[in-house]
């Protein structure tokens, strides 16, 4: 009976992988859709958050970066392919993320997240912070527990 319970528990860590490649792919594939072509609007948006060390010549670029990246990351979660490094990616960015609207919420910064495009009106606050968090957390699941189910990692694997 004990080598059922463990085939259990590895099955749902799987579907729960699965889960979390949802979850966070689907954000950030959607994210970066809605703001590829609005590059000035996100570069208005990051100006607004006054980041100290980040150098005005870099935001234009940075601006045109983020939502190309976001798709790329989240359609390879989404997809299940190189998954951990992907995750490991998708943290990275979740994590900058994060530190970047909780300095603007610190510092008391009137600026808009902009995390969902130019649509995206709302101020920055601890609840995008949080969202960002949670989202760093479960790609951080992803690289420990990898792919999971339905993953085209697993396809390759098998070949």
């Amino acid at each position: 009976m004990h080598w059922l319970a463990h085939y259990n528990e590895r099955t749902t860590m799987k579907y729960v992988s699965l889960l979390a490649r949802l979850i966070v792919g689907g954000t950030l594939l959607v994210a970066g859709a809605l703001k590829i072509g609005h590059f000035d609007a996100l570069a208005s948006t990051i100006a607004s958050y006054r980041i100290p060390f980040l150098a005005p010549a870099v935001i234009a670029p940075i601006s045109v970066a983020i939502p190309l990246i976001e798709v790329l990351l989240g359609a390879y979660l989404l997809i299940g392919l190189y998954t951990r490094l992907i995750g490991l990616l998708a943290l990275c960015e979740l994590a900058i993320f994060a530190a970047a609207v909780a300095s603007v919420v610190m510092r008391g910064i009137p600026a808009s997240c902009g995390c969902f495009g130019p649509g995206d009106t709302r101020p920055a606050s601890w609840i995008e912070v949080a969202r960002d968090v949670g989202l760093a957390a479960l790609a951080a699941f992803i690289v420990w527990r990898g792919p999971g189910v339905l993953a085209l990692d697993q396809r390759m694997h098998e070949q």
